[in-house]
């Protein structure tokens, strides 16, 4: 081996290298291993934050896609609630033909979410139910004749009804006292949201 190909030679170099200076070697080494391993960490996390940056704008992008299609979809089905109250009425007046594509219409509408809210012989819900009217118990079995109907005192009745009996009980046990007897209009919920409250009549007691 010639004297040129001695120097170019690292194995060499390092036989004739003293243990200091392979010491230093070794820790220099060391040092430059421990920052390349910062900087790969670094680099790993940089990477890790940014993967989870996009996975959740990508499902925050999905979330606002998916409450747009609901929204739009949700004013097409309130749109066509007058056409389901059109067809319920004329069932109730006996035309059976109007029935069937009511029925046809409230599947299709099933489908998309909708779904009719249970109304009478249920507990009053005012978040479900709209109350135009309300009565006591006594009065459903026990008419009031007409010229009394004007009455401060049958007037006062109907407010005491309508007012909770004992302030200290909680919502539930006056709201557990008052029963929906009649549906004026039908309710309607759409993916779980009350879409249209039920129309309803109320007895109290």
């Amino acid at each position: 081996m010639t004297e040129t190909e001695t120097e170019l030679d690292p194995a060499a170099e390092a036989v004739g290298e003293s243990p200091e200076d392979l010491d230093d070697r070794e820790a220099e080494l060391q040092s430059q291993l421990e920052a390349l391993t910062v900087e790969r960490d670094d680099y790993l996390n940089q990477l890790q934050r940014q993967r989870a940056e996009f996975q959740n704008y990508r499902k925050r992008v999905e979330a606002e896609r998916r409450q747009q299609v609901s929204a739009g979809v949700s004013r097409l089905v309130e749109s066509l609630l007058p056409v389901l109250d059109g067809c319920d009425a004329a069932t109730a007046q006996g035309h059976s033909e109007v029935a069937a594509v009511g029925q046809s219409l409230m599947v299709a509408l099933g489908k998309a979410g909708l779904e009719r809210i249970d109304a009478i012989g249920e507990p009053f819900d005012p978040t479900q139910h709209e109350a135009v009217t309300i009565e006591q118990a006594s009065a459903a079995t026990d008419p009031v004749p007409d010229e009394d109907a004007d009455s401060p005192d049958i007037a006062a009745a109907a407010t005491e009804a309508a007012a909770p009996t004992d302030a200290g009980a909680p919502d539930h046990a006056d709201e557990a006292r008052q029963v929906v007897t009649a549906e004026l209009r039908s309710g309607f919920r759409f993916d779980g949201r009350v879409l249209r409250a039920a129309m309803v009549k109320v007895r109290t007691g």
